[in-house]
């Protein structure tokens, strides 16, 4: 009860900030009676995806400071596990889900305990190595399907929820928008414990907070399985969703990238940094893509255009969007 009352607690934001907070989430459980294209509506279920994959970086790389760069072979593992176990088991999405978030935070306590004997760059590097061997073990695994992946049959007729199987794409909207509540509550009462309190001691300073008792090394790999445990939930949803699963989709370097990017770009180690990451560069990444992808000669400006954006944001104000809030905020508490 103590904890729920924790995750329900947000008295230390300003009322402006909640009442945002709120009209966001009351436009987020209206949307699909509102009239849309199904272009939008793939355009919100990735935001909402987005959002949860970068809630789930924060842990580790905003409240802690390490740069990890490779998130997406734990939604490799999340999507294959859901995949595997429905194709050759006839297992539903409800039960491989916790399995393959299992599997998931167990993999990354194993590689978890060395990488994080590294530091900075070092750290940063590592992740991304480890991803792209899991990567490269995936594509020659034939149990899995190799480079060409899997495909999800139809499990009966639709809608079918135990599969996760729908025809019309709002059942999975509201699925993955549970997700999304269920994270930014999870976020709020961690950012509020004493795991949360530990990481930013650390991100501080880790020699001071060695010096307080805090076991540093532990704490990472406690925030990293966190982590973990969001990203191959949401790349569970993602194999049924799509339906195909294959790795340089679920595996990639550019993925595990945009995820770090959501975080950063919207406020590395604030609550709502990853919530306005998303906001910012899906929708901008999709209609980009399809306008300059539609002209003759355009295609790939709308990288060039949001890698500005990104790069300007980061030289302004490297806490990003929600930094560039804050410091309006602070300057004119100030000239008050």
């Amino acid at each position: 009860m103590e904890a729920l009352k924790i995750a329900f607690d947000f008295s230390d934001f300003p009322k402006s900030d909640l009442c945002v907070a709120g009209a966001v989430g009351l436009f987020l459980l209206i949307f699909p009676t509102l009239p849309h294209s199904s272009f939008a509506m793939a355009t919100m279920i990735q935001f909402l995806m987005f959002s949860v994959y970068g809630m789930g970086w924060n842990t580790i790389g905003g409240y802690g400071g390490q740069v990890d760069l490779g998130k997406a072979q734990y939604v490799g593992i999340g999507a294959y596990t859901t995949a595997v176990m429905m194709i050759r088991w006839d297992i539903p999405f409800w039960m491989s889900l916790p399995v393959g978030m299992g599997l998931a935070v167990c993999w990354s306590f194993i590689i978890g305990y060395p990488l994080f004997r590294l530091r900075g760059h070092y750290f940063a590097i590592a992740t991304i190595a480890t991803s792209l061997i899991l990567k490269d073990l995936f594509e020659s695994w034939s149990f899995i399907g190799g480079a060409r992946g899997l495909k999800i049959p139809v499990k009966g007729e639709m809608p079918n929820f135990l599969y996760l199987q729908f025809q019309q794409d709002y059942y999975y909207y509201y699925i993955i928008l549970v997700f999304f509540f269920i994270g930014l509550l999870y976020m709020n009462w961690f950012r509020q414990g004493r795991l949360g309190y530990q990481l930013r001691s650390i991100k501080d300073n880790e020699e001071v907070a060695r010096s307080l008792g805090i076991d540093a090394h532990w704490a990472k790999i406690k925030a990293y399985a966190i982590a973990t445990a969001f990203v191959a939930a949401v790349g569970s949803f993602h194999a049924c969703y799509n339906f195909n699963i294959e790795p340089e989709d679920t595996m990639s370097l550019d993925l595990s990238v945009l995820i770090a990017l959501m975080a950063m770009l919207g406020g590395a180690g604030s609550l709502w940094g990853p919530i306005i990451g998303a906001a910012v560069l899906v929708p901008m990444k999709n209609y980009l893509g399809a306008w300059f992808g539609a002209k003759a000669g355009l295609a790939g400006l709308d990288l060039i255009i949001y890698s500005g954006i990104i790069m300007l944001i980061a030289a302004f104000e490297p806490r990003g969007i929600w930094g560039m809030i804050s410091r309006i905020r602070e300057k004119r508490a100030r000239s008050n």
